[in-house]
């Protein structure tokens, strides 16, 4: 089952159940996948819809980050609700241990030897683990790697 049809079949069952916080979630979801078809003119593949989910989840960590900050707790609770639905329809993501595997591998591959190769490293790896791993932890890995 695609991820789209997930996304709506739980919408179902979160209007049977009353879950207003589900519901509206999904709804946003289902609002940036179609604002993106719309803009494509194309039927978006589960791939895409990773993508797209991915950022949605991206910039509810932002939001908490900013209403921690700010001290809003209240409004950091309701992002952090909607990341923990947003997650459910996510891939796993990876830990730090296998990305660092996935690092050391890179750096050997391509040979770099101080932080300056950053980006031969980043452009290597980068394309293993879109979608499984969040980017800003991978640049951390590589940071620590390449400066040790």
């Amino acid at each position: 089952m695609s991820i789209k049809a997930n996304l709506m079949t739980d919408l179902k069952t979160a209007m049977r159940a009353k879950d207003s916080d589900t519901r509206n979630t999904i709804r946003l979801l289902q609002s940036a996948i179609k604002q993106v078809e719309i803009d494509e003119k194309t039927e978006l593949d589960d791939q895409a819809v990773v993508a797209i989910l991915t950022k949605q989840a991206k910039q509810r960590r932002e939001a908490i980050e900013q209403y921690m900050e700010s001290d809003r707790v209240e409004l950091a609770d309701t992002e952090k609700a909607e990341l923990a639905i947003i997650e459910r329809y996510l891939p796993q993501m990876m830990d730090r241990a296998a990305i660092e595997e996935l690092v050391a591998a890179a750096i050997a591959e391509v040979g770099a030897t101080s932080p300056r190769d950053m980006g031969q490293v980043m452009g290597k790896l980068m394309p293993q683990v879109k979608g499984k791993a969040d980017g800003k932890l991978v640049n951390d890995v590589v940071r620590s790697q390449l400066a040790a």
